[in-house]
């Protein structure tokens, strides 16, 4: 099963990333309020972009490469 980092846009206009292998569950999650304490107060929340990784070690690894970035370089992230 593949990993996935993402990136997701909160009605605020903020980011937020994180690693799923279920994406579509997640996604349900932050947008009903159950996800991440960060996105329950700013939603909807909109999918921006996605990274396959062959485990969760490896999505770990560039999810926290990703939110070291400033945001202007975060979706270019993807583009690499």
């Amino acid at each position: 099963m593949s990993w996935l980092v993402y990136l997701l846009q909160c009605a605020d206009g903020s980011f937020y990333a994180g690693i799923t292998n279920r994406l579509e569950h997640r996604l349900e999650a932050h947008n009903s309020g159950e996800g991440a304490r960060y996105t329950r107060s700013r939603r909807p929340v909109i999918l921006l972009a996605t990274q396959a990784h062959q485990d969760r070690s490896e999505a770990s690894k560039a999810e926290a490469k990703l939110k070291r970035l400033p945001r202007k370089k975060k979706i270019a992230f993807f583009e690499s």
